[in-house]
């Protein structure tokens, strides 16, 4: 198969492909005997490849480098930086010729699909919450998953000053569940499930968009097909790569929570005329208790509200004891 870099084309038309000018402003140039092609004025006609020598106005030019593309399976272990001399960087571990950087980022100790371009106009179009695009994971538990527990994660859990959007959850087996997120907060899968008292043993990214992890084993990378990058550059026609589509999903998120001034913690829900405040401070206290814990503490807190009146009632924490938990 031939080389479309080493395959000869028209001057004019190489010269508009490295955006110096238009191929009709480059007729002119070479007419006017401003270009020069090896050390000679080129006449018009010419035709030239990536290995010529190409000089308008005494200065070189070169077409612009396409832009890579790639799917990269991201072992545990591995960190998504671009700091070379963080030991097992992407960067490295992949080892591309060209100046590459990830879009987004896996925890080290996650694994899973990523991608990873020279086109920095692509990567906030895929990132932005707003733009609603598809990332999906498996996710590894340490105890039963309970249908309250999904159903939790589906609608919503308050971490991180905010309440996370709605999302697709499925269960795959009594600890193994999958789930489709369009957001993409720090450690959001991990700080979800930690906020509903599971732990994450292990987490996989399966797909983001319309690739997966099909064909690529781990540790390996390939780029992106032809076909695929039309469909994503057709899901991104509508995206945004400005703030406004993160923070218009941020400010609705907010607002809901404003609103509703209400979380729910096991079996209770505690009122609060506080909004988003109010669920930083509950998410400090976390939901780490049992089914017995949450009896006790329902029948502590029922003695406590019949001995001290309708006191007990204006607090919405009452028989509740807050724990510190490492973020």
């Amino acid at each position: 198969m031939s080389n479309p870099a080493s395959e000869p084309k028209r001057l004019n038309k190489y010269i508009s492909e490295t955006g110096y000018c238009s191929r009709r402003e480059a007729d002119k140039l070479i007419e006017a005997g401003k270009v020069n092609v090896n050390g000679s004025v080129a006449g018009v006609g010419v035709k030239v490849t990536e290995q010529d020598t190409v000089l308008v106005n005494g200065k070189p030019v070169k077409p612009k480098q396409k832009a890579v593309y790639l799917a990269y399976y991201k072992p545990e272990g591995i960190t998504c930086t671009t700091e070379r001399h963080v030991h097992g960087n992407v960067i490295d571990a992949i080892n591309h010729p060209l100046r590459i950087f990830p879009i987004g980022r896996l925890d080290k100790p996650s694994e899973g699909l990523i991608f990873l371009t020279s086109d920095g106009d692509i990567v906030n179009k895929i990132l932005r919450a707003g733009n609603q695009h598809e990332k999906e994971y498996v996710v590894t538990v340490d105890k039963p998953i309970t249908d309250e527990f999904l159903r939790r994660m589906a609608q919503g859990v308050p971490i991180l000053g905010t309440i996370t959007q709605r999302c697709t959850v499925k269960k795959k087996s009594q600890f193994i569940f999958h789930i489709t997120l369009t957001q993409g907060l720090n450690q959001q899968i991990r700080r979800m499930c930690g906020y509903l008292g599971y732990n994450v043993t292990k987490l996989k990214r399966i797909r983001i968009m319309n690739v997966t992890l099909e064909n690529i084993r781990k540790g390996e990378w390939r780029e992106l097909t032809d076909s695929e990058m039309q469909d994503i550059t057709a899901m991104l026609a509508g995206s945004s790569k400005t703030e406004d589509a993160s923070t218009k999903v941020s400010q609705a998120q907010q607002e809901k929570a404003a609103k509703l001034g209400t979380v729910k913690i096991g079996h209770k829900r505690h009122f609060s005329t506080r909004g988003v405040d109010s669920i930083k401070r509950q998410d400090a206290l976390g939901s780490q208790y049992s089914s017995e814990q949450r009896n006790a503490n329902s029948q502590r807190s029922n003695e406590q509200k019949r001995a001290q009146g309708s006191s007990d009632s204006k607090n919405p924490y009452a028989g509740f004891k807050s724990k510190n938990h490492k973020k």
